[in-house]
């Protein structure tokens, strides 16, 4: 299993441990028990429920777990309609972005070569040097006798 996975299961399982035992018991325990055996166990990860959830450290991953157990398990049909909206939104706003930064149709337009320093562009013309040919066969014969 992937480390990074290991250490969200670990946070996810922290975070439920905080369940009461109603809600704890609305998930599935073959989920709760990939969540056990795929976790990190050297991974010690701990919140304290005296404090809001929001105030604390959690990776994102585990947020985005968080949010489909509570899809899948504790909202309502209508929250899970608000929900589903919402993911359907973010979804839509990223694909977006990505394909205004990677736009298939520009992707064989020839663009002039960029430098990048200190978050600042600089566009350069290419600019080719064409020797004349007997200029070529004269510092060819020169790089020969160099030797």
């Amino acid at each position: 299993m992937n480390e990074k996975y290991s250490k969200v299961y670990t946070e996810l399982l922290e975070i439920i441990s905080h369940f009461s035992e109603e809600e704890y018991s609305k998930i599935p325990s073959e989920k709760i028990k990939f969540y056990e055996d795929n976790k990190d166990k050297n991974y010690n990860y701990k919140i304290n429920p005296q404090i809001d959830l929001n105030k604390q450290y959690i990776s994102r991953e585990t947020e985005a777990l968080i949010v489909i157990l509570f899809r899948d398990y504790f909202a309502t049909p209508k929250q899970k309609d608000i929900l589903n909206n919402l993911l359907k939104q973010n979804q839509q706003k990223t694909d977006k972005e990505k394909y205004e930064k990677y736009n298939p149709n520009d992707i064989f337009k020839n663009k002039k070569d960029e430098i990048i320093t200190n978050n600042q562009v600089a566009i350069l013309p290419v600019t080719i040097k064409k020797e004349k040919w007997y200029i070529q066969i004269l510092d060819f014969f020169r790089g020969i006798f160099k030797k």
